[in-house]
């Protein structure tokens, strides 16, 4: 699958951001008292093992913001799968432009792949069913954005972005409310009808009163046993979305999706993923 990308203006400041981070008060040092100002070199991006390709787009934005003469070609867009040894991208021009943005531009691209990898794994898991893998928002500060990206890039699904998005009654909300009923009620009187509201239960006799009382667009099952989740699935018959979610991990999710729940969210998508090992090489120097 092929992915627009995102206007380079709104990941822009992310980089930029951690170029300032990496070059500090004087720049590259080691590159600028080392290569001569006129070094013209071609550099690869490889990958040094299996994955899913992602950050591909943040990694050219890095390039370009130290050097915009650089000749960038992406052969590895983002989504598409990889072997180890492939070339993803091809960088030609100043060794010094290079040099300086290599490490900003590998720790984006290795640490998103790693997103869109796990998240890959995942959805092959749900196969054969109609349940969606989506992440949460227990990503890196700073680097959501880029981040949920990934999970796009692997097959999964976005959840939300930011607390304004839409309506999650979580646990402590009910708690402080004084129970699923009244945190519902308060949401029917005060919510615009244009915005989706999902409420969390960790019990059956929770999920009753949802329904019983209505207002809900989709109900979070937290920390259930997959019996329990199936349960779950057979007492809404299809009437409003289930969204498993807690400690969902890899060698669960089959299971978990074989009960029938519309959404599988798991924050080990973007909090546990393993860096994929990309290396970049110089490969020929030119006149």
């Amino acid at each position: 699958m092929t992915f627009p990308p995102l206007p380079e203006m709104i990941l822009e400041p992310v980089v930029r951001a951690a170029l300032m981070e990496d070059l500090g008060t004087y720049g590259d040092l080691t590159t600028r008292t080392v290569i001569p100002a006129d070094t013209i070199y071609t550099a690869q991006l490889r990958a040094r093992e299996d994955g899913v390709v992602s950050g591909m787009q943040v990694a050219e934005i890095a390039f370009r913001l130290i050097d915009r003469s650089l000749d960038i070609r992406c052969l590895k867009p983002d989504g598409r799968s990889i072997s180890q040894g492939d070339v993803l991208m091809e960088i030609t021009g100043s060794a010094a432009s290079i040099l300086s943005a290599e490490r900003v531009a590998l720790n984006f691209a290795g640490r998103l792949a790693g997103i869109a990898t796990l998240t890959a794994a995942f959805v092959a898991e749900t196969r054969g069913t109609r349940t969606r893998i989506t992440c949460t928002r227990k990503t890196t500060p700073g680097l959501r954005l880029v981040e949920k990206q990934a999970v796009l890039h692997g097959g999964g699904f976005n959840h939300r972005f930011s607390l304004s998005d839409a309506i999650l009654i979580k646990d402590n909300h009910i708690a402080a409310v004084g129970g699923v009923r009244p945190a519902l009620r308060s949401v029917k009187q005060r919510a615009s009808h244009m915005i989706r509201v999902e409420i969390e239960v960790d019990r059956l006799d929770q999920l009753a009163e949802v329904l019983d009382e209505g207002g809900a667009d989709v109900v979070l099952l937290d920390n259930m046993d997959t019996a329990t989740l199936t349960e779950a699935v057979a007492m809404t018959k299809g009437t409003i979305a289930l969204e498993a979610s807690g400690n969902m991990q890899l060698n669960r999710i089959a299971e978990v999706a074989a009960t029938g729940v519309d959404y599988i969210s798991s924050g080990a998508l973007t909090h546990s993923a393993r860096t994929i090992d990309l290396g970049l090489d110089f490969q020929e120097r030119r006149p």
